[in-house]
């Protein structure tokens, strides 16, 4: 008879090989030039980008399968992680710090508070940047300050290797604030999206070339003031990540309209195609792009 074919494990986060679950780190970024490169982002399972004041964004990476020693340059929270993160569970949260009325809300948040508020160890300013674009959080060190960090969890992705039919022709699809961009264009030898952010290829420090994503998914979403402002005034929005909207997913060089499905704060996000099936994810790094539903995305065939 036919032995059995070996059962291979697969992330909940990536869709590729991992043999044991592992605890999950997420890292907040900055998201500007003079973040550029960024240190370890290349080996993050998700990466968010976030809108923030003054139509600036920010990224938040989520790390599971590698956890870098030297990831950054890390900076403050925002409201708009607190639901966002909920559907992680408890991961362990770094960041640099957060305005002073945010606090009791992050305190009460379902993660693990690893950032610089509770303590500075694992974190260090790098001589050769400029503040506040300097800061580094060394992830291993992370993990070991929050020991009941959550392993990677299924937030709702599903993967295949094959796309499914149904895909329009989509090479390039661009996201723009007022103060930021996204762009991700197909590189058919990789089979990749190659990342650019703010007009520039988005580098790595330990990688060649530029950040790639297998998969893009522009995820429209409610965004409102969240009350929250910044010392000279700029609002930060809320980004309503728990209900449901449209979504963009791009894989293989085409894209699928979908709708995102969210119903409570501690569940995952599913995408499903027009007839209800779950839009499967290309294997490897996912770029999850929140944009307010009043904002338009430009694609290129």
């Amino acid at each position: 008879s036919p032995s059995p074919s070996p059962i291979v494990l697969l992330s909940p986060l990536t869709g590729l090989p991992e043999p044991t679950p592992k605890p999950m780190l997420v890292v907040k970024l900055d998201n500007t030039r003079n973040a550029q490169p960024h240190a370890g982002l290349g080996s993050a399972d998700v990466v968010y980008i976030e809108e923030v004041e003054w139509g600036l964004t920010r990224i938040a990476a989520v790390f599971s399968a590698a956890i870098p020693d030297r990831i950054g340059p890390v900076r403050s929270a925002r409201i708009t992680d607190i639901d966002l993160l909920a559907q992680y569970g408890s991961p362990a949260f770094a960041f640099s710090g957060a305005q002073q009325k945010l606090w009791p809300m992050l305190e009460a948040a379902s993660f693990e508070d690893v950032s610089a508020n509770k303590g500075g160890e694992g974190y260090s300013r790098d001589s050769n940047r400029r503040a506040p674009y300097n800061y580094f959080a060394d992830g291993n060190v992370m993990l070991e300050r929050a020991p009941k960090a959550a392993v990677s969890t299924d937030i709702g992705f599903l993967f295949a290797e094959a796309a499914p039919l149904g895909g329009r022709p989509a090479t390039k699809v661009t996201a723009e604030w007022p103060y930021s961009s996204a762009r991700f264009i197909y590189d058919p030898i990789t089979g990749r999206y190659n990342v650019r952010l703010n007009g520039a290829p988005a580098k790595g420090e330990e990688i060649e070339g530029s950040q790639q994503a297998s998969t893009v998914v522009i995820q429209y979403v409610q965004q409102t003031d969240s009350g929250f402002h910044d010392h000279s005034g700029g609002r930060t929005p809320l980004a309503k990540t728990v209900g449901t909207g449209k979504a963009l997913v791009l894989r293989d060089g085409q894209v699928w309209d979908v709708i995102w499905n969210r119903p409570s704060e501690e569940l995952g996000t599913t995408f499903a195609l027009a007839d209800g099936t779950p839009m499967p994810f290309k294997p490897g790094q996912g770029w999850i792009v929140l944009v307010d539903r009043d904002r338009t995305v430009r694609i290129i065939p």
